[in-house]
């Protein structure tokens, strides 16, 4: 990569370092929320059309973090997919406390918010973060080594390969870590697993294939933008 394109690089880096913790942190702080997904209601009238699962909204944003870590990986390499992973731990751990210390506070008489309803939308019990982010850096750390085994293997070819072969074991991993931490520490009835795990699962992996083709136009215009040849990466230290 030529030199004059080394400002530029760094910018879309932190673009995609600061998608990759709002998306992570926003989960964390939106997860309470449930809804119905119908995945394949563009079916019609067949039985798969008919096919719905319950999933927290958390989940609308955190593939995306799966996204941006295997474009980071794919431009920039392992050693700063492993520093965005870093980062975002520090980040969702910071936010944490943040709340925590929010939630300790005493809301005035007059605050239109009171202490019981920020508690209720915001509350971030300890357990739900520890599994969180247990399975969170497990995930993600096999996503990255993942993605770059595909990568050597194939040298540098099959990007749809490395992506869903990377992304779709890493998400299996994050969602039974989750839910198997959830139910030890009591907070989720074990009978509920299979049928959390499926629809999460499911889920992420709908949004795995996806954002194939999505990873292939960013990588693209990425490479014609840095003018850098196909198994090359973005250097910005």
């Amino acid at each position: 990569m030529e030199r004059k394109f080394r400002g530029q690089a760094l910018t879309l880096f932190l673009i995609l370092s600061g998608i990759f913790i709002a998306s992570l942190v926003g989960c964390n702080l939106i997860f309470q929320k449930f809804f119905v997904l119908k995945p394949f209601a563009f079916f019609g009238q067949s039985e798969w059309s008919q096919f719905t699962f319950e999933a927290s909204v958390g989940l609308l944003a955190y593939p995306v973090t799966f996204l941006v870590t295997d474009l980071i990986s794919e431009l920039y390499g392992m050693k700063w997919a492993n520093r965005v992973v870093l980062a975002g731990f520090i980040s969702a751990l910071f936010i944490y406390l943040l709340v925590s210390l929010a939630e300790n506070v005493e809301a005035t008489v007059w605050s239109p918010i009171s202490n019981e309803i920020f508690s209720k939308v915001f509350g971030l019990t300890g357990p739900a973060v520890l599994a969180s982010m247990c399975a969170y850096l497990i995930a993600q750390f096999i996503d990255i080594r993942l993605f770059h085994f595909w990568k050597k293997l194939t040298n540098g070819k099959k990007l749809w390969l490395r992506n869903n072969l990377s992304t779709i074991p890493s998400q299996f991993v994050d969602t039974a870590v989750v839910l198997l931490l959830l139910c030890l520490m009591e907070k989720i009835e074990w009978q509920r697993f299979s049928s959390l795990f499926l629809n999460g699962f499911l889920y992420k992996i709908i949004f795995a294939l996806v954002d194939t083709p999505i990873l292939y136009v960013m990588v693209y215009f990425a490479r014609r933008m840095f003018e850098i040849s196909e198994n090359e990466e973005l250097k910005i230290d």
